[in-house]
């Protein structure tokens, strides 16, 4: 009888349904966080970026791996464009902040042209109702350096000054490169600044 419980209540669990990432239209939630800029920690707020304009908010798995270093190489090509639409760019990883002090740095990634936050208790991955996996045990970055973090799933989200999501891009969804993450926020932003 008390494994036909447990399996009723098992059952019961794995049929609710996840919270899909938030999507356009949707209130951004805000948020602040401990970030660094070019290897200095400081103290990121989306309400403050966004009275400057539209932010790109991007969340990634984790910094020192391969999707997530073109991503932020490409972010770093790009960063005169956005902020000739009036942009701001922020990265969202589980990373400590001592991993992002050296990814906001390196001239291979972030380049120090834009800011890249920890969310290591995923307060705000969850806002955003995106899922962490578990790293598999040992796996290491492109350093050789243990992972010891989970990997939130790669969504990029451009969020408006009314602070409504404008976009959300998915690469589970909709299947698109790092890159392209890149080019498609690129895209939507510069529309925006046309308006």
């Amino acid at each position: 009888m008390n494994r036909l419980c447990l399996g009723l209540v098992l059952s019961g669990l794995l049929s609710v349904p996840v919270p899909a990432a938030l999507k356009p239209a949707d209130q951004a939630p805000d948020f602040s966080a401990r970030a660094s800029l070019a290897g200095k920690e400081f103290g990121f707020s989306l309400q403050d970026a966004l009275k400057k304009g539209p932010v790109v908010v991007y969340f990634y798995p984790s910094a020192y791996t391969q999707g997530c270093d073109i991503e932020a190489h490409t972010f770093a090509q790009e960063k005169e464009k956005f902020d000739s639409a009036g942009a701001t760019i922020i990265g969202v990883s589980a990373d400590s902040i001592t991993r992002l002090n050296q990814f906001s740095a390196d001239p291979d990634y972030c380049a120090g042209k834009f800011p890249v936050a920890s969310d290591p208790d995923h307060k705000i991955s969850n806002s955003y109702n995106l899922t962490a996996a578990a790293a598999r045990a040992g796996m290491k970055d492109v350093r050789g350096v243990e992972i010891d973090h989970d990997f939130v799933e790669r969504t990029t989200f451009v969020i408006g000054k009314d602070h409504k999501i404008v976009a959300t891009l998915s690469s589970a969804d909709d299947k698109i490169t790092p890159a392209q993450h890149v080019q498609k926020a690129l895209e939507i932003v510069q529309k925006l600044a046309s308006r």
